[in-house]
């Protein structure tokens, strides 16, 4: 059924299509029908961060960025749901248009920018959810006229509100859509940023009675040097967990396009290679303890395997399904689970 419904959500802008997808899920979700448009995932309970998911594929921030459709996604089969990103005020994001199609590239150009209704918006959208059949997770950021000099009490101030309802929480210092968020990738301002945050986790641990793992996400646009930094302060600061990777500014891959010319991120397959490159440093980087989160570019359960591959534990989706639908989640769990049941098969094509 999807590809008919893709039809119809592509004649709409993509901000537009994307409103109208979540509520028709939301409809699909009310009156049952779900399992019209999504396939049973068969249970692949996966360890990671001290957690045990259902499966390994997610979804990635960016879709849900208030927790309001967080039911209706885990109903499409996904072992994990990530939202936001939020902050602690909330934000309008930049102006319109600022979501760009390249189908002919199954990609997208976004530069929404942290778009959303604040931490007390989504904690209390989070705290309804019957969150059924999968672990949610929760991305925090920082608002666009917090200076990244006080960047860390937009993050401490979002984390400790989320902490209670968070299965795990990922730092967003990677979107390309916030003015200078990138810089607190530099080693030592990603230091300072991850060393208090872990202050702030284990603080929190110990309040709240249980220790919620937290992730960084990290961008694809990091140069060689740049990871191997980025690797020595999280292996150092023995973060759980680390999420590779956000959207690319690159426009190598899409040079030709029409629109390669706007500005934003970019996501699809465009971003397969780039980012899972980077997935594959990080691995070589990182010890075992420190497990990776594949995103970017998977469209296809080929893809997922690659992620794999490269060393991932998890992965996620997001542009795959805009092009895909929910299919790509099933497929994905069955190109892995095949890839576990005979490893020395390789990348397997699609279920």
């Amino acid at each position: 059924m999807y590809p008919l419904g893709r039809r119809l959500l592509f004649s709409f802008d993509a901000e537009r299509a994307h409103g109208l997808g979540l509520a028709a899920l939301d409809m699909a979700y009310r009156t049952g029908t779900t399992g019209l448009v999504a396939r049973k995932v068969k249970p692949l309970p996966t360890p990671a961060f001290g957690l045990r998911f259902p499966n390994p594929v997610g979804l990635a921030a960016g879709l849900d960025k208030n927790g309001e459709h967080i039911d209706a996604l885990l109903t499409l089969g996904f072992g994990f749901v990530e939202v936001g990103t939020v902050t602690p005020k909330p934000q309008a994001g930049n102006p319109q248009p600022r979501m760009f199609r390249l189908p002919e590239h199954n990609a997208v150009i976004n530069r929404l920018g942290f778009n959303n209704g604040g931490v007390e918006a989504l904690v209390a959208n989070v705290s309804r959810a019957k969150r059924q059949g999968g672990l949610l997770g929760i991305n925090i950021g920082k608002n666009k006229d917090t200076p990244n000099e006080s960047a860390v009490d937009d993050y401490l101030y979002c984390m400790e509100r989320v902490y209670p309802l968070a299965d795990y929480i990922t730092v967003n210092i990677s979107s390309p859509n916030t003015a200078g968020l990138r810089e607190l990738q530099e080693e030592q301002s990603l230091r300072r940023l991850v060393g208090t945050l872990r202050e702030a986790q284990e603080r929190f641990g110990a309040q709240h009675g249980r220790r919620v793992p937290m992730l960084v996400k990290v961008a694809p646009d990091l140069s060689d040097d740049d990871i191997d930094a980025a690797a020595r302060v999280l292996r150092e600061l023995q973060v759980d967990g680390v999420i590779a990777t956000n959207t690319t500014v690159s426009r190598i891959a899409v040079q030709q396009h029409a629109l390669a010319r706007e500005t934003g991120g970019l996501s699809g397959e465009p971003l397969m290679n780039k980012a899972t490159a980077v997935l594959r440093m990080l691995r070589t980087r990182l010890p075992d303890s420190i497990p990776l989160v594949g995103v970017g570019g998977i469209m296809t359960g080929a893809d997922a395997v690659k992620k794999v591959a490269a060393g991932a534990s998890l992965v996620q989706l997001y542009t795959g399904l805009v092009y895909r639908g929910p299919a790509l989640v099933h497929e994905c769990a069955a190109a892995i689970r095949r890839r576990k049941e005979a490893p020395s098969i390789g990348n397997l094509p699609p279920a």
